[in-house]
């Protein structure tokens, strides 16, 4: 997520939060929004409604309660920069962790809700050579953490669940949608805001890659 570019249109409105915060803030916006999406409730990430209480709580996480400015972030959020939005920023961590993936043989692929626009913008951000194969759910027709879109990675790849670890940031979605499909997975967590879950956790992609080969992830 791009929190320089929220920062900057909070600022227009005479708030000030710094990109940092507004970083720390959507760490914890996640834990709000996971029981939104889990299986028992189904909440299809590429929403309007679901995109609007994200943004809702990550603004409530950094301090910003005022109902006008929260709604003309709203406006502004659903605008900008479409149909990416504000999701064009490369994790920082992303380029070593592929690189080490490839040079110790570990093979690479993307599984993302994503309205169609992942590849492109994993290509524009460098990152797309890196990747054997991106699977976006607009175009296969299957969200997670429905395992079908897992088991479509797992058809392209030739592999068998047990040789695939999965690495996402939100736990229903991510760590138990993986798991419906058989595979492991990591649960990126860089601050400490998950608490105890039923699986191993990162704080980036790149710490993810090295549990993998260190072979420290477990059913």
């Amino acid at each position: 997520m791009n929190y320089g570019t929220i920062a900057g249109e909070l600022a227009r409105h005479a708030v000030a939060v710094t990109a940092e915060a507004l970083q720390r803030a959507e760490w914890r916006a996640r834990v709000r929004l996971d029981p939104e999406l889990g299986a028992a409730r189904r909440a299809s990430t590429e929403s309007r409604g679901t995109a609007e209480r994200y943004l809702r709580y990550l603004l409530g996480e950094a301090g910003v309660t005022d109902e006008s400015v929260v709604a003309a972030i709203a406006v502004w959020h659903r605008g900008y920069n479409v149909p990416i939005g504000v999701w064009d920023t490369a994790d920082p961590s992303a380029a070593a962790a592929l690189a080490l993936a490839r040079e110790r043989g570990v093979r690479t692929a993307v599984i993302s809700n994503s309205n169609g626009s992942v590849r492109a913008s994993l290509d524009r951000l460098g990152l797309l050579p890196s990747l054997e194969f991106v699977l976006d759910s607009s175009e296969v027709g299957a969200e997670k953490p429905d395992p079908v879109i897992f088991r479509q990675a797992l058809e392209r790849a030739g592999l068998s669940p047990g040789e695939v670890v999965y690495v996402g940031d939100i736990y229903s979605i991510d760590v138990l949608g993986a798991r419906t499909a058989g595979m492991r997975a990591v649960l990126l967590d860089p601050g400490l805001c998950w608490g105890s879950r039923d699986c191993q956790a990162a704080p980036d992609v790149l710490g993810a890659v090295r549990l993998i080969l260190d072979g420290r992830v477990e059913k």
